[in-house]
């Protein structure tokens, strides 16, 4: 079986869609050890007069954060990913993807970070880098690269996420034979365009090859 890596990939999410640039993908030389998902539920607080306690609301559901360890090796103990596996230009070229400003965006790239089957989109809040073992000439052989991620959505993909208006309850849906995601979309919000945001609620990698039987969320719109 062939070796799954993780991959940082720069993209753009315009209305429930994904597009994912080939030539901005960063691929890690060795998978981390652990990852560390947090989600995040915001609620509104009162305290009526004359209570002791407070009425917790619900207002949004979102914000969720990653953060994960990755190692740079370029002491040939570990197969490169490119041609030229070394720290330094590494380093470089997951700047380029994540963290440099794009002077026609005006900020730094949204990115997936995919793993088998983990999938999440965000931008990059924070990237430290310890360099670790050195050539005699100082140029690093190896450093560890903490990152740390926060969520990002498109305007669509926050409709469907925080629910904050509407009365109607959320569409569970079972998947059938023949049924496609778009179509189910098309049926319940009287638009298609919702596929790729649904799959992403959901948990959902591949929209193509969702199982029969399955049981999919269809959250309210605003």
């Amino acid at each position: 079986m062939s070796k799954v890596r993780l991959s940082i990939a720069a993209c753009t999410l315009r209305n429930g869609r994904a597009t994912v640039s080939k030539d901005l993908n960063f691929e890690t030389m060795l998978n981390p050890s652990s990852y560390k998902h947090n989600l995040n539920i915001t609620y509104n607080r009162t305290t009526a007069l004359g209570k002791a306690s407070q009425d917790v609301k619900f207002n949004t559901a979102g914000g969720d954060t990653l953060s994960f360890d990755l190692l740079i090796d370029a002491t040939g103990a570990v197969e490169p990913v490119t041609p030229d596996g070394s720290v330094l230009k590494r380093i470089k070229f997951l700047k380029k993807v994540a963290y440099d400003y794009d002077g026609g965006k005006h900020e730094p790239n949204v990115v997936r970070v995919l793993w088998g089957g983990f999938l999440f989109y965000g931008r990059l809040t924070s990237m430290t880098i310890d360099y670790t073992l050195f050539k005699p000439s100082g140029e690093p052989l190896r450093a560890k690269l903490g990152l740390s991620f926060v969520g990002s959505m498109s305007s669509k993909e926050e409709s469907l996420q925080s629910k904050r208006s509407s009365p109607d309850l959320t569409h569970v849906v079972e998947f059938k034979a023949g049924d496609s995601l778009p179509l189910l979309c098309h049926r319940i919000y009287d638009d298609s365009s919702y596929y790729a945001a649904v799959a992403r609620y959901n948990g959902i990698t591949n929209f193509r090859a969702i199982a029969p039987g399955r049981k999919l969320l269809f959250p309210p719109l605003r």
